[in-house]
């Protein structure tokens, strides 16, 4: 059974980066199509960037584009999610989720996907 683990959340000033890691078991990120969502105080989950590792494809959200990177480490089995000049509004839990196969339309679609971790909590100051 596949099994998400995040980890690298915090508190943060604006401005500042930080990198959240996505760790699978039972499962690899290879071939398949891997994406973070978060889901601010208040608000509904949304996408936020989204990689497909077959064709290296990536499809990011417009409010996080120049600001955030999603990479893969086939061997650690762990996907990153490289967040720069960090704002208030980034603030949110950060959730790792991954889907067979191709990345496809709909994209960044919450429904489509089948494996989930439990999220990692980041906090941007002003």
């Amino acid at each position: 059974q596949a099994r998400l683990v995040e980890s690298g959340g915090g508190s943060v000033q604006a401005g500042r980066s930080l990198r959240l890691s996505c760790a699978a078991s039972g499962y690899t990120f290879n071939e398949h199509c891997v994406a973070w969502f978060r889901r601010a105080p208040g608000e509904e989950r949304e996408g936020v960037i989204e990689f497909d590792t077959r064709n290296r494809l990536i499809t990011v959200d417009d409010n996080v584009r120049g600001r955030f990177t999603i990479s893969l480490d086939d061997n650690k089995g762990t996907v990153y999610l490289q967040m720069n000049s960090l704002k208030p509004a980034d603030t949110a839990m950060y959730y790792c989720a991954a889907k067979d196969g191709y990345c496809s339309f709909p994209y960044l679609a919450e429904n489509t996907y089948k494996n989930w971790g439990q999220g990692t909590r980041v906090t941007v100051s002003s």
